[in-house]
């Protein structure tokens, strides 16, 4: 019985960092022309969700306020490989959407569209983001009520779709790992090419010493 619950603690403890890391709020400041990149580790064929929110600081009020309308954010996604999954221009405020369909280091960049409005220029603008990966990106609300789901069948949906998260962020790390082993591999591999190719080069300098020192001392008959 211990044991059972000591197993069931570990495993609370191990969906609790998995659906930590799935969701990140923050916010930053850029300045007029700045762009701010930010990487998401992400599984392959997994939906991420971005929400951010823009604030105009005001040098009079010497606070933040709501960005003007007018004011917008360029949104740059590009996947592991450097391809340029999302490029678009929002609002002040907006939410953006994609998929990834490559596992791996995803670059999310931001800036603003500043340097067209006098009213920014040479200030700062802050920017609350929120990022939801995976079932976070889901409303179970709207779902419910799309489908007429008992409380019940709602929680078994997300469990169900917790768990399928779950696996794809175990083969992401599967997927690592052997990343990572080839990449030791072929390190160890050079490694080993080039201890040989400095001790061939040793013997042939070596080789080439005693034959010079060999007609040195033939020429001036010491042999």
């Amino acid at each position: 019985m211990v044991a059972v619950k000591m197993q069931f603690s570990v495993f609370s403890v191990l969906l609790f960092n998995v659906f930590y890391n799935l969701t990140s709020a923050l916010y930053f400041h850029i300045g007029e022309t700045e762009k701010k990149c930010f990487i998401e580790e992400i599984p392959d064929e997994t939906m991420i969700i971005g929400n951010y929110r823009t604030q105009l600081y005001d040098k009079q009020k010497e606070e933040y306020l709501p960005a003007t309308q007018g004011l917008g954010m360029f949104v740059e996604v590009k996947d592991p490989d450097e391809k340029v999954i999302l490029s678009r221009q929002y609002g002040s405020e907006g939410r953006f959407t994609f998929t990834s369909h490559t596992p791996g280091e995803h670059q999310i960049c931001l800036h603003s569209n500043s340097s067209k409005f006098a009213l920014f220029a040479g200030g700062m603008l802050r920017v609350h983001l929120d990022i939801q990966v995976g079932e976070h990106t889901n409303n179970y609300a709207e779902i419910a009520a799309k489908d007429k789901l008992t409380e019940l069948q709602l929680r078994v949906r997300q469990l169900v779709e917790q768990v399928d998260q779950i696996q794809k962020e175990q083969n992401y790390q599967r997927y690592r790992e052997e990343r990572f082993r080839q990449t030791s591999e072929s390190t160890n591999q050079r490694v080993l090419w080039w201890s040989i190719v400095q001790t061939l080069i040793l013997v042939a300098i070596g080789f080439w010493q005693m034959r010079h020192l060999k007609s040195f001392f033939e020429a001036k008959k010491l042999v």
